[in-house]
């Protein structure tokens, strides 16, 4: 089965092949006999009815500095392709949100993954709110005084932007710490958006496990361990990349959340777990397909891609 594949992403020159799940993505495509098409999210238009893309057909290779070969730009229609994958990386704002609302419009007739629909609905910190009993205590609010309030009952807390990613604007407040004021400020001088605060988790120090789901089944996990006198674990931030085991408690919040995951067209996945609590479900532009096919020596990468050629046959 020979797809036509687009992937609309963040510029390709910049990633890192190591590490950079869309490339891995691409990799096994292009491996599978898959046609290649790349474009940013600002190349992508509607115009009279049309859902285009202005971009360029891909090659990958596993060369540093030599990654990758674009072919004659070329606009396209999407309804015309087989596979698009959303997989810009956040903020969440409301470029990104502009872009699910296009995609849409093509989506199911041309499968989008993950469909847009629900990544526009199930930013990756309020997903978790349907399994409260899976999940650290939490507030979602810019009120400073229903944060103060959250904060007086849990003492240690975590405070971070709602729709952030990467570990950025990630910070711990202890009992003793005085700065909620100053950060509230600080936040609620950059935009409108709430905050979001959860208990504090002290397992932190010993990772936090992020688990993949394919087509809402649990196909592995990595520990991700935060550097040393940092709380964030986040890889970008210095954390590093453990192998591990998933638990029966991982495999419980799995069972928990994957048919829901699958019914909603949420084909790959990965839901962060902390001493057992479920933090966050990224649906957006998850990471760790190569982390872990490193470790358990598996193609995850392979095993997404036979999810949606099932649903394509």
């Amino acid at each position: 089965m020979a797809l036509k594949v687009a992937i609309q992403m963040d510029p390709i020159d910049a990633i890192d092949i190591d590490a950079d799940s869309s490339f891995r993505i691409a990799e096994e495509a292009q491996a599978r006999g898959h046609e290649l098409f790349f474009y940013t999210p600002d190349k992508l238009a509607y115009r009279e009815g049309r859902v285009l893309a202005k971009g360029w057909p891909l090659a990958v290779r596993r060369e540093k500095g030599n990654h990758f070969k674009l072919g004659v730009e070329a606009e396209i229609d999407l309804v015309d392709w087989d596979v698009v994958w959303l997989r810009q990386d956040p903020p969440f704002d409301m470029g990104y949100i502009t872009t699910t609302h296009l995609l849409d419009r093509v989506h199911p007739k041309t499968l989008v993954v993950n469909d847009p629909t629900w990544v526009r609905n199930w930013p990756e910190k309020l997903k978790v709110l349907d399994y409260p009993d899976l999940t650290p205590p939490t507030a979602i609010a810019r009120d400073i005084n229903a944060l103060k309030a959250f904060k007086e009952t849990h003492g240690d807390v975590i405070l971070k932007p709602l729709y952030g990613n990467g570990g950025a604007g990630v910070f711990r407040l202890t009992p003793e710490d005085r700065n909620l004021n100053s950060l509230h400020e600080l936040f609620t001088g950059i935009n409108r958006e709430p905050l979001i605060m959860q208990k504090f988790l002290p397992d932190v120090a010993q990772g936090d496990k992020r688990v993949i789901l394919v087509d809402g089944a649990p196909v592995g996990g990595i520990n991700r361990v935060p550097a040393k006198g940092e709380t964030r674990s986040n890889m970008h931030v210095g954390g590093r990349p453990e192998k591990t085991e998933l638990t029966e408690r991982d495999l419980e919040i799995c069972a928990r959340i994957g048919q829901d995951l699958k019914d909603h067209g949420q084909v790959f996945v990965g839901i962060d777990v902390i001493g057992g609590w479920l933090t966050e479900i990224n649906v957006t532009s998850p990471t760790g397909i190569q982390e872990l096919e490193r470790f358990d020596d598996v193609n995850i990468a392979g095993k997404i891609w036979e999810a949606i050629e099932a649903k394509l046959r």
